[in-house]
């Protein structure tokens, strides 16, 4: 079975996992946002120390690729493309809302969905039911009293996520449930050992962030 890295640095924690034959070797996590580009390199050097493992052991990184943080998602994704190419090894992408999905699924009664605070009254979201099909793509959604009523009045929906505070101040409906669980790289590992022996990998030269929404820099003013 295959020995993957796995990064996730989509979101406010961030965290690293080394796992082979679905055990997982070590996982490191870093609360600090901010610090995510400058504590990954030295989570990946100690998670393979500690393991006993060298870089060339590697066999496949894996990536939660967005929506999330911009920072966040090209600090990961950058790092795993950099190993992938300079080992020869595949790269493996899950798509960030989908992890944090799959990290509650046992204890969502029907469909779940997560949500990434977007600022302001905005959130990315998706929906999956508990057998990880997806039911809704990956967008962005203004909240509102009314947002999932339809959904409401005939399933229960376990939301998710960082967004679900701004949601639990404007619903209340019998059929919302709520969780505080996060995914983590040790939920990815789990889904990237299944990507590797279905060789779902995603392709080195043209693998971008899933950002959703366009990602645009200020350019300061000439003089």
């Amino acid at each position: 079975m295959p020995l993957i890295l796995n990064i996730d640095s989509a979101l406010e924690t961030a965290s690293v996992c080394l796992s082979e034959k679905l055990d997982c070797m070590g996982q490191l996590s870093n609360g600090d946002q901010k610090d995510h580009a400058a504590w990954l390199h030295e989570a990946i050097r100690q998670l393979l120390l500690q393991s006993g493992k060298l870089v060339k052991d590697l066999e496949a990184v894996a990536v939660s690729i967005g929506p999330g943080s911009y920072t966040g998602l090209r600090v990961g994704l950058s790092t795993a493309k950099g190993l992938c190419y300079a080992l020869g090894i595949p790269l493996i992408t899950v798509e960030t809302l989908k992890l944090m999905a799959f990290a509650v699924k046992e204890e969502a009664k029907e469909l779940i969905c997560p949500l990434i605070d977007a600022r302001r009254m905005e959130v990315y979201t998706a929906l999956y039911d508990n057998e990880m099909t997806e039911k809704q793509q990956p967008r962005a959604m203004i909240i509102d009293e009314n947002s999932f009523s339809h959904l409401l009045s005939n399933h229960n929906l376990t939301f998710c996520g960082s967004g679900q505070k701004k949601l639990k101040k404007l619903i209340t409906n019998d059929n919302a449930s709520w969780t505080d669980s996060i995914s983590t790289a040790l939920h990815l590992s789990l889904i990237a050992d299944q990507y590797f022996r279905e060789g779902k990998f995603a392709d080195l030269a043209y693998t971008e962030p899933l950002y959703i929404k366009d990602f645009h820099t200020g350019h300061k003013s000439v003089k």
